[in-house]
């Protein structure tokens, strides 16, 4: 019988065709779990269970149940909203897991911040602030520059920064909008506090790893070649290999590590993002989840296999020889979104498809999808991933095919 494995899938995730893929080329039985069953009917016939993530600990009687009628190898927590029941369920099913504690701290920035001050690491100045209190009153508390942010948000949903009182109160003023949306609510995680921080001007980068009994092996860094100097923190560009100096990167490599170490993570994938301050890395967030979007298609390993089968040969415990990524350099951009307005066009898809590098050009939006920027929106339009020989033309190649993109948005 081949293993079977739980995939905790939500049905805004971008990462289900990916990891499906990756479950078939490896020969595991899949069952997701989801918010919507008929959202992965048709992909998973008969293999599919209903959760309301919010609530995890509901779920994790399910999960027992089915693992008595036909055991489980391992369970994957896709998304963020997925982790805490992931870590529940495999505890009780006696599976390799991450601590509760741990995987709620990732999801929570306040208590990263705390966990990472107390632990000795670099973090900037914070604090956390209710979603009801008088901004005008914080405005005059707080040192400028500063950046206001959810708790519990990806992608850098809800993410401003502020340079003065008057800048403070209209952030603070449109993050606690978003925190009351239904759709932040639908995500879990605290949203009636918001967390306000010292801004850290610098590079940033992110780290793909992997624990295995609490230790990380790192499979990629990327560098994002864009500033993210605000008001609006919108990353569009990664690129592998970084191109910061050796030791610079190993710096990071340890930084990211004690991190994970304070916040008590111990198994699966994490993704890492830090930010270079004053020639050494700070971290800005450790999520216990695979990196967001269509991103991991610009990862590859040894002959071809792919980030998603790593995490489940991982979850399978069959990763006893490690594989290094491909030779050749690769990027992903995540298109962002041009405009708000309803999007009548994309024109010029065959020729971004056609530029020079370009493996592929995805959208991830259809013809009358009403389009909503960050830091409000939480969609990107598509993402295009290129492979070439050094960082730098991977870069160029993401920019020329951009270029060649036309969006009409009315």
């Amino acid at each position: 019988m081949p293993p079977r494995v739980l995939l905790l899938l939500p049905t805004t995730s971008y990462k289900s065709e990916d990891f499906l893929a990756a479950a078939r080329r490896l020969g595991v039985d899949v069952v997701v779990g989801t918010d919507r069953r008929q959202a992965f009917e048709d992909l998973v016939p008969g293999a599919t269970l209903t959760f309301d993530f919010t609530r995890p600990a509901r779920g994790v009687q399910r999960i027992a149940g089915e693992h008595a009628r036909a055991p489980f190898a391992g369970i994957v927590g896709v998304d963020d909203e997925t982790t805490v029941l992931a870590a529940l369920a495999a505890q009780a099913l006696g599976l390799p897991h991450n601590p509760e504690a741990a995987v709620r701290a990732a999801r929570d920035k306040y208590e990263t911040r705390r966990l990472l001050q107390a632990a000795g690491l670099r973090t900037p100045g914070f604090r956390r602030v209710r979603v009801g209190d008088p901004a005008g009153e914080l405005a005059f508390s707080v040192d400028y520059p500063c950046v206001l942010k959810p708790l519990g948000l990806s992608a850098s949903r809800g993410v401003l920064r502020a340079d003065g009182p008057r800048q403070f109160v209209a952030a603070f003023d449109r993050v606690a909008a978003i925190l009351r949306d239904s759709a932040a609510r639908r995500k879990g995680g605290d949203t009636r506090h918001l967390l306000v921080e010292d801004y850290l001007p610098g590079p940033e980068v992110a780290l793909e790893g992997l624990l295995s009994a609490g230790r990380l092996r790192v499979l990629a860094l990327f560098d994002k070649p864009d500033p993210l100097e605000g008001p609006a923190f919108e990353e569009t560009l990664y690129v592998t290999p970084s191109r910061l100096a050796g030791p610079l990167q190993s710096a990071i490599e340890r930084e990211a590590a004690a991190g994970c170490r304070a916040l008590g993570l111990r198994e699966g994938p994490v993704h890492a993002e830090l930010r270079v301050h004053e020639g050494r890395p700070w971290i800005v967030e450790i999520a216990a989840r695979t990196i967001g979007g269509l991103c991991s298609r610009a990862l590859r390993f040894g002959a071809g296999v792919s980030l998603e089968e790593l995490v489940l040969t991982h979850v399978l415990g069959r990763d006893a020889r490690p594989l290094s990524r491909e030779k050749d350099a690769a990027g992903v951009m995540m298109i962002p979104v041009p405009r708000a307005g309803l999007l009548r066009e994309i024109r010029g898809l065959d020729a971004a498809r056609a530029a020079p590098l370009v493996e592929e050009v995805t959208l991830t939006v259809h013809r009358g999808t009403e389009l909503l920027p960050l830091p409000e929106g939480d969609r990107y339009v598509g993402f295009i991933v290129a492979r070439g020989a050094s960082p730098q033309a991977v870069e160029h190649a993401l920019r020329q095919a951009h270029l060649r993109l036309d969006f009409d948005v009315r």
